[in-house]
């Protein structure tokens, strides 16, 4: 090895973040490797060989490895005793003696060896790193760029790596032209054997979550809590927040000053519309505020099926149920509660009726009592 080559090592473990005792014990491994696959059968050991390499200079010695023993049955893996002290007096019974093997032309063989394994150790340890560095960061926000559609994929540059975009994690009605800069969600971080394959989403409820937590200091710091998101991705988000400090306006902080905070998300959204609603513990209350922009007249629930029975004025029944039913639809992802909406005509009428029915009940119920009897008698 020249001094070129470990120069170079040193600038890969230095660009690549490789360590420098991996790279160098990997290479010498490879060497033990190439020096049985083409010296054993000429004079060389086919087994215990070890390796050295010079971190500084390059310089490469193959050693035999033999045990000393007082009885050699096999002399490539046993040395005397005797023998092992005519090289050093020092050893004992047991000693491991190194015997250089150093063949005279071994260095073309070394190099094309070191190579192969430091291209191979190189891209492995780039995988690793990749999928250390996104492992981390699962379920966060990360910004890449547009690369090209390639028929229902989009994919993108993450700086390090590439992922794709599937179908599914695309945004309806959202265009992806090259080098457009978007935030992702990343979902999940798989490790495979062709490195780190990294799940990514535009429609994921996290994203939006997210990007909240990125333009609201309160939420980032706990001040205020995200209780619960539904989204319809493309089309609109219900977000429900709380706020742990009786000065802060949950709400408020959400939007910002002058609607600041939220436009900025939703235009990152593509003007995806977001309706942010102050949580409750009281169900009834917070079912109410989740049907927002709506305004519920009462609601009644059913606590055992998590059934919620709501009464809107006339004007405010299109309104409360949302186009194609995508306000409600919204409301009860948010809340967990199975929600029914009627009018409050649809109600009164309902409850007459039901009224109508009880007092004819109890009109019927004398004469029904008076017939068993006659029957009896």
């Amino acid at each position: 090895m020249n001094q070129d080559f470990i120069d170079a090592l040193k600038e890969i473990v230095k660009e690549k973040g490789i360590s420098e005792d991996l790279l160098f014990t990997t290479i010498e491994d490879a060497l033990v490797a190439a020096y049985k696959k083409n010296y054993a059968n000429h004079g060389g050991s086919s087994q215990n060989v070890k390796v050295t390499m010079n971190r500084e200079n390059g310089e490469i010695h193959v050693y035999s490895q033999k045990v000393v023993t007082d009885n050699v049955e096999d002399t490539i893996e046993q040395i005397s005793l005797e023998e092992a002290k005519a090289i050093d007096p020092s050893y004992h019974l047991d000693d491991v003696v190194n015997i250089e093997v150093t063949p005279g032309h071994f260095g073309r063989v070394a190099a094309q060896a070191a190579k192969q394994v430091v291209i191979q150790r190189i891209k492995e340890e780039e995988r690793r790193i990749i999928f250390s560095d996104f492992a981390e960061k699962e379920d966060d926000l990360i910004t890449g760029y547009v690369i090209r559609k390639d028929k229902n994929n989009v994919l993108i540059d993450l700086g390090k790596t590439e992922a794709i975009l599937g179908p599914n994690e695309q945004m309806p009605g959202e265009k992806y032209t090259f080098n457009d800069r978007l935030k992702f969600y990343i979902v999940e971080v798989k490790n495979t054997n062709k490195g780190a394959q990294i799940v990514i989403s535009r429609t994921h409820p996290g994203l939006v979550k997210r990007l909240f937590e990125l333009e609201v200091p309160e939420i980032y710091t706990g001040v205020v809590e995200i209780k619960s998101i539904a989204r319809e991705a493309g089309s609109r988000t219900k977000i429900a927040v709380h706020s742990n400090d009786e000065n802060v306006d949950a709400m408020g902080a959400c939007v910002g000053p002058k609607g600041v905070r939220v436009q900025t998300i939703v235009k990152e959204l593509k003007n995806e519309k977001i309706d942010i609603i102050k949580w409750s513990k009281l169900p009834d209350v917070y079912i109410a505020n989740a049907l927002s922009p709506a305004k519920v007249l009462d609601v009644t629930l059913d606590e055992d099926n998590k059934f919620a029975q709501i009464v809107v004025d006339d004007t405010q029944l299109s309104l409360a149920i949302g186009k194609e039913g995508q306000n409600v639809r919204l409301a009860a992802k948010l809340t967990g509660w199975k929600i029914d909406i009627k009018s409050k005509s649809q109600a009164d009428a309902q409850a007459e009726a039901k009224a109508a029915a009880e007092a004819e009940a109890q009109v019927l119920e004398p004469a029904v009592q008076e017939i068993s009897i006659q029957e009896e008698e």
